[in-house]
């Protein structure tokens, strides 16, 4: 081997995968998880209060149904109450979009070589999202406890008296540690998963579809198009992955105490077989089918508007150095 050769290896390596990194994807991404979280935030919250119902905690508030809970809550913690938690949940969304758009894009772009019209195939599409899904878990985690916190922090139980995100962050850090901001971060390593079925479903489906039309994959779609993949992406993620939402929610919860995730399934199964796993689904699907439209909609016109617009830039700049 050539000895003037061996030392660019592993800086021609660290190029290439940083050449794929497009601070357009976090942008998009970011924009993409704020608006939807803006928009449907109330569902969350219902979505929570009802996963970490176990009916045998009297701290937390019983509702009889997806109406009854928006109803009693509205009127025992007014028009704030449907929005408590909602500023950790604006920065957990958009954070968590953008940095999973982030890395989902540059790896899979690493892997294609820098071809974005080569399909990937479903293994190494869930590769891909599994790898994203895990690294802005771990990022993010202590925001989606400081949110389910303040969730459930209702007035007429709540002794723990967050005053909002910053202070719940401080507090739980005090009393806690850092395991009390990483409290569900096993379950929500197992709920990579649901990031790695839905991705794939949805790349999958616009892929095949391009191919359809015979157009490369990666080609713009119509709105219409973009709302039915992520629908449909979001609603088999969701039937195949949703009881690692409660398991989550419920070692977060600080009215519950668990010894571990092991302990946390063993107990639901116990008290509430089958059906424990799935409580709070139909407010988690009224909320995420509608939220998932709304963020892949936004970033997909976001991204692609910003991806134009920087290739036109560079065009012109060509254009300007060959004259």
């Amino acid at each position: 081997m050539n000895p003037s050769t061996a030392p660019s290896s592993p800086n021609k390596f660290k190029f290439n995968v940083f050449s794929h990194v497009k601070y357009e994807h976090l942008v998009a991404g970011v924009s993409g998880g704020v608006a939807s979280t803006l928009i449907l935030h109330p569902l969350d919250l219902i979505k929570i209060r009802f996963a970490v119902n176990d009916g045998r905690t009297a701290a937390v508030p019983q509702y009889r149904g997806l109406g009854s809970a928006f109803t009693t809550i509205f009127r025992q913690e007014g028009f704030r109450g449907l929005y408590k938690g909602v500023t950790p949940n604006v920065w957990g969304s958009g954070s968590s979009w953008g940095l999973y758009f982030l890395f989902y894009n540059t790896i899979k772009t690493f892997i294609q070589g820098g071809n974005s019209t080569m399909p990937l195939g479903p293994a190494m599409h869930m590769l891909a999202a599994a790898e994203s899904g895990a690294l802005t878990l771990l990022l993010t985690n202590p925001i989606w406890v400081v949110k389910t916190r303040l969730c459930l922090q209702c007035d007429s139980s709540s002794t723990t008296g967050y005053r909002g995100m910053m202070h719940a962050l401080a507090e739980i850090y005090k009393v806690e540690g850092v395991r009390g901001l990483y409290r569900g971060f096993v379950p929500g390593m197992l709920g990579v998963s649901h990031g790695a079925v839905q991705f794939m479903t949805y790349e999958e489906m616009k892929n095949a579809y391009n191919e359809y039309r015979k157009l490369p994959i990666d080609t713009k779609l119509a709105t219409s198009e973009y709302l039915a993949f992520a629908a449909i992406s979001k609603l088999i993620a969701a039937a195949l992955t949703y009881p690692y939402q409660v398991v989550r929610a419920r070692l977060q919860d600080n009215h519950h105490r668990y010894s571990g995730t092991w302990d946390c399934i063993r107990q639901t199964w116990r008290h509430e077989r089958f059906r424990g796993f799935y409580k709070g689904l139909q407010a988690s699907v009224i909320r995420v089918v509608p939220a998932c439209m709304i963020t892949l909609l936004v970033y997909e016109n976001v991204s692609h508007f910003m991806l134009a617009q920087k290739k036109q830039r560079e065009l012109h700049k060509e254009h300007l150095e060959k004259k």
